[in-house]
């Protein structure tokens, strides 16, 4: 009987991992011989809460009521919550497969906190506080802290000037998850296993403007310019020590949830809405705030925005928000209006965007946004911050951030019971049906996607 592991690297684009000439990885170089690789299309949004659930799912993030990190609460304007395990309702491939009695092991796939009880071991992810409990059973975390000798590291600090003490985080983040993972699967039983590592995504945002040349904040010879390429070679010695530790019947699915590329800089959405006159403000701010702290005159804003590595604009209801100010009649003309506005946004010099705008219907779970905006192919961040006087940034607006998101990130799925070579593009509602079908076990109908195999 084939078992299966998912090894999640987050963030990580298919141009560095399999093609870029300065990266040395020998490991995955030999992978690329034996296997199936290449890019995988992420989902809409390409974010790493719902790409990671639409991976172990197989369902949308329109499906699942999950856009982001954040939701909104109880007050829509001002009432922002993280996303958690619990805002996930559809079985994923750990689901299915406890049903029939086969364990898991789950180790850090987002959104993971607080943990959840499956028939194996989980360990929670980036969205855990400080203090609280990681994992389940209970004495899964005294295993995990006599093996490590400390409460493990599920994430590092990121956004801040301090770049060395960030790389040090970042490098112990990922070593404890790889050292998790393979304590985990010597000491329980598995049929199935999965672990994400967020390391790569706090490299890329970290470090990006560091290695890449044509990063608008690159300068030649910076202390920090091998950051990003010997991670990768760390990364490629991690993956080659898990996978020899494998049973020889185990299928890998090496992957992904979406790419990134350097950030060119960020558009001020909720300044421009403010410009075109569909926010209101009592009283503009003196300096950068967010806009649910802002005085803002909700009976007269038709539209408001929410930052990120895309745009997510919500519209004012009358009996859907508490201060409503847009009829249900005047909500479709108005969406329509702020589609093509948005689609024809252009850069601070005048040059051509390639926006894209997505618009969520009655069929879209949860408080999905209005509109979804993609700026500049995901070049541009969008600051939902107001006080800055202008609509163009050259950084981010909550702190020092060099990378974006890119649509696609990659796979490569290799094992005795994969017949696949060469390279391919896929999808990352794919993986779901392709692994419980590696598994045996029979694809629900209810799966958006299929199996590659």
């Amino acid at each position: 009987m084939t078992r299966v592991l998912i090894a999640g690297l987050d963030s990580i684009p298919p141009e560095l991992f399999f093609d870029h000439p300065d990266f040395k990885m020998p490991f995955v170089r030999r992978l690329m011989s034996r296997g199936v690789y290449g890019e995988m299309v992420s989902c809409d949004p390409p974010i790493t809460v719902p790409a990671w659930a639409v991976l172990a799912t197989g369902k949308e993030p329109k499906e699942l009521g999950v856009y982001g990190f954040r939701e909104r609460g109880e007050n829509p304007y001002s009432d922002i919550r993280l996303a958690s395990s619990t805002s996930i309702k559809e079985p994923a491939v750990w689901d299915y497969l406890g049903r029939r009695g086969r364990p898991s092991v789950v180790v850090g796939v987002p959104p993971a906190y607080p943990p959840r009880r499956i028939r194996g071991p989980w360990v929670s992810c980036l969205l855990t506080p400080s203090s609280a409990p990681y994992a389940t059973p209970p004495a899964v975390m005294k295993q995990i802290e006599s093996w490590l000798g400390a409460r493990p590291r599920l994430d590092a600090e990121f956004r801040r000037e301090d770049r060395a003490s960030t790389l040090a985080q970042i490098y112990e983040t990922s070593r404890h998850k790889f050292e998790m993972t393979k304590r985990l699967l010597k000491n329980h039983p598995w049929d199935f296993a999965m672990f994400v590592d967020i390391g790569p995504d706090r490299m890329h945002h970290a470090f990006w403007k560091f290695f890449d040349k044509g990063h608008p904040g690159y300068r030649p010879g910076n202390e920090f310019e091998r950051a990003i390429p010997d991670y990768y070679g760390f990364l490629d010695r991690q993956l080659e020590s898990l996978f020899g530790e494998l049973p020889a019947d185990t299928a890998v699915l090496l992957a992904s949830d979406h790419g990134s590329k350097r950030m060119n800089g960020c558009f001020c959405v909720n300044e421009w809405l403010l410009r075109e006159g569909y926010l209101k403000l009592k009283r503009y701010p003196e300096k950068p705030t967010p806009i649910e702290s802002c005085d803002v005159d909700w009976p007269r804003t038709r539209a408001w925005g929410w930052g990120g590595y895309y745009a997510r604009i919500f519209i004012n209801v009358k009996g859907r928000e508490p201060a409503g100010a847009v009829s249900r009649r005047d909500y479709e003309p108005l969406r329509r209006k702020l589609a093509r506005a948005f689609r024809g946004l252009r850069g601070p010099g005048g040059e051509g965007w390639k926006n894209q705008v997505l618009l969520s219907d009655k069929s879209w779970r949860g408080q999905p946004p209005d509109l979804l905006v993609y700026l500049d192919d995901l070049g541009h961040r969008s600051a939902g911050t107001l006080g800055h006087n202008g609509l163009y940034l050259r950084e981010n607006d909550t702190g020092p951030d060099d990378a974006v998101h890119a649509r696609n990130g990659f796979f490569w799925l290799g094992g005795t019971d994969v017949p696949l070579r060469g390279r391919r593009k896929i999808r990352i509602i794919d993986i779901a049906p392709t692994v419980l079908k590696l598994l045996g076990h029979p694809l629900p109908r209810t799966l958006r996607g299929k199996s590659i195999l």
